[in-house]
This record gives C-alpha cells, sequence and structure tokens, in this order.
C-alpha cells in the first residue's frame, strides 16, 4: 500500500509547509484537503503539479470572535509570499456550511464534499508527521473522487468540473 507519509517526508516543499503550520501553534491544527490529496493524486499519475495553495484547518471555540483565523492567513501570506494561504477555523464553520456544531477538526473534515479531500497531516510535539482522515486512506490511494452524502451532489459535482481534476488527473474515477 502507497505510504503517505513517505512521500510527505521525500517532498522538501510540503515538510517545509509542515513546519511553518506547526510554529503557529494553533489548537487541532492541520494542513488538508489539495495539499494532501494532490500529492497522491500526482504520485499515482507520475506527474508533478504546482501545490498552488495551501489549506490550513484549526479547532478553537474559544476563540470566540473567530479572529484568528483571518489574522494567521494574513501572517502567513505576508510571511510566505511562494503560497497561497488559507486558514479556517473548523468551530465555526457549521455555520457557514448550516451544519450542527463540529466537535473537532476531523468531525468538520467528515462533512466536506469529496471524502478524498478530507485528509490532513500536522507535525506531532516529537516532529513525527501525523495523518487524519474522515474516511481513511484507501479510496484516495486508489484514484477515487468519491461523493461525500452530507453535501448535495450538485456541489460534488460542481468541485469535480470546475477544480478540472479529470483533466489534470485522468485515470481518477468518480464514485457517485
Amino acid at each position: 500500500m502507497l505510504d503517505v507519509i513517505n512521500l510527505l517526508i521525500n517532498d522538501p516543499q510540503r515538510t517545509r509547509v509542515l513546519n511553518i503550520v506547526k510554529s503557529l501553534d494553533l489548537p487541532d491544527c492541520y494542513v488538508a484537503a489539495g495539499f494532501l490529496r494532490n500529492m497522491v493524486w500526482d504520485h499515482l499519475h507520475n506527474k508533478t503539479t504546482p501545490l498552488n495553495d495551501i489549506d490550513v484547518v484549526f479547532y478553537d471555540a474559544e476563540d470566540s470572535e473567530n479572529t484568528k483565523a483571518e489574522a494567521t492567513q494574513t501572517f502567513l501570506n505576508k510571511q510566505y509570499l511562494e503560497y497561497t494561504w488559507e486558514v479556517k477555523n473548523q468551530a465555526f464553520m457549521h455555520i457557514r456550511n448550516q451544519d450542527s456544531r463540529y466537535v473537532n477538526t476531523l468531525d468538520a473534515m467528515s462533512y466536506w464534499p469529496e471524502k478524498e479531500t478530507a485528509i490532513a497531516a500536522c507535525l506531532d510535539d516529537k516532529g513525527n508527521i501525523s495523518i487524519i482522515s474522515a474516511f481513511g486512506l484507501e479510496s484516495l490511494i486508489e484514484g477515487k473522487i468519491t461523493y461525500n452524502d452530507k453535501r448535495t451532489l450538485d456541489i460534488f459535482k460542481q468541485r469535480v468540473s470546475s477544480k478540472q481534476w479529470l483533466e489534470i488527473w485522468p485515470n481518477l474515477q468518480v464514485v457517485i
């Protein structure tokens, strides 16, 4: 089976991003979504696509004004210009998405439109890579894009089309 942690370890750019995010010291914090998903899909297609945006997700219900995400995103986009950063506090994303309150980052990820996007990594206190996934890694490693029925099918189809995943990685298989 494909070793996602090994792929990360052997990717200096992604390792640097994990170190940057670790230094933020945000609670329940990970680099998520395309950061890992695209890396695996690139590996399956024997290609390299640009690391175009970095999704940082964390969970801090005590940030009552929800100001940490914006402040952190602004900091990252000014400090590390080679990347486009998007930072979201998952403790408040349920409001925008009209869901029940999420209990942590992994719970929030379980609502994302594609199951393969619901994957994230961080460095633990010892500097080891830790990976979480709301749906496991099997379908990602098999090159699938799987619909998550916690969102509408229209949202899923729109994302597959607008992100051009099947054009970029033509061997992917859509699963509805």
